[in-house]
């Protein structure tokens, strides 16, 4: 038991160490990192049309089709046309090969993406170690003088919400993803209708908004945590502090 109880007042005492530079060194930085990020020009672009992407697939040329030539029979064929009916009204176009192999994503927001995931991925690292810090310093449950453990509690409540949101973030940009996705392969289908691709445009301009926004919002909950943390710093390291313990 002496064993265990040394290994964790080992792994309490490295929290500790870990979380105190965390709000005192580490937020201040990373406020300032990202507010400076928030300044790029990648960040900045003013016509929202810099960031399209042009999507590579041709209107094909009108072929004048019978029913014979899917190699269906009539009746076969109107079975079938019956049964799609309820998913699409028109059967699209065969797509047999995309030009230049592949439909690459849109470039430009792929880079701005790898840029913004690392700083939601270390948000949620560093709040997971400071709520930890904050939960173990939350001291055994008593009848009374209660007051500075809530205000351990609200941060550790606060902490995760943070966590929380940023982890959201990651679930936004994976949508994103998805939803272009499920675009572009209706544009390989349907190349004739203009409003799939307008879409898209649409899609990417909002994902552009959307990380700067995600930015903004990191630099935010890194300066809302620094604050809050230092100024109750007092009631969360020693929530139930006594005259006697002042003395000493």
């Amino acid at each position: 038991s002496f064993s265990v109880s040394f290994v964790v007042d080992a792994f309490r005492e490295r929290i500790t160490g870990e979380a105190e530079d965390l709000v005192a060194n580490f937020f201040p930085k990373k406020l300032l990192e990202l507010d400076h990020f928030l300044k790029d020009p990648i960040l900045n672009i003013q016509e929202l049309k810099d960031i399209h992407c042009e999507i590579n697939l041709k209107v094909p040329d009108p072929i004048l089709l019978t029913n014979s030539h899917d190699g269906l029979d009539a009746p076969n064929a109107k079975r079938r046309k019956m049964e799609s009916e309820a998913e699409d009204d028109m059967a699209g176009t065969k797509v047999f090969v995309i030009p230049g192999g592949m439909m690459k994503s849109n470039n430009k927001l792929v880079d701005l993406i790898e840029k913004v995931k690392p700083e939601i991925r270390t948000l949620i690292e560093k709040c997971n170690t400071v709520k930890m810090w904050v939960q173990l310093l939350i001291p055994r449950i008593e009848d009374g003088n209660n007051f500075g453990v809530s205000i351990q509690e609200e941060t550790v409540a606060e902490l995760r919400t943070v966590e929380g949101e940023a982890a959201s973030y990651l679930d936004q940009i994976s949508r994103y993803y998805i939803t272009r996705a499920k675009l572009v392969s209706k544009i390989a289908k349907y190349p004739h209708v203009e409003d799939y691709r307008r879409t898209v445009t649409e899609i990417d301009e909002k994902e552009y908004i959307s990380l700067k926004i995600i930015v903004s919002e990191l630099r935010n909950q890194y300066v809302t945590l620094h604050d809050m943390i230092l100024k109750n710093i007092e009631k969360i390291k020693r929530p139930r502090s006594s005259n006697t313990d002042a003395l000493y």
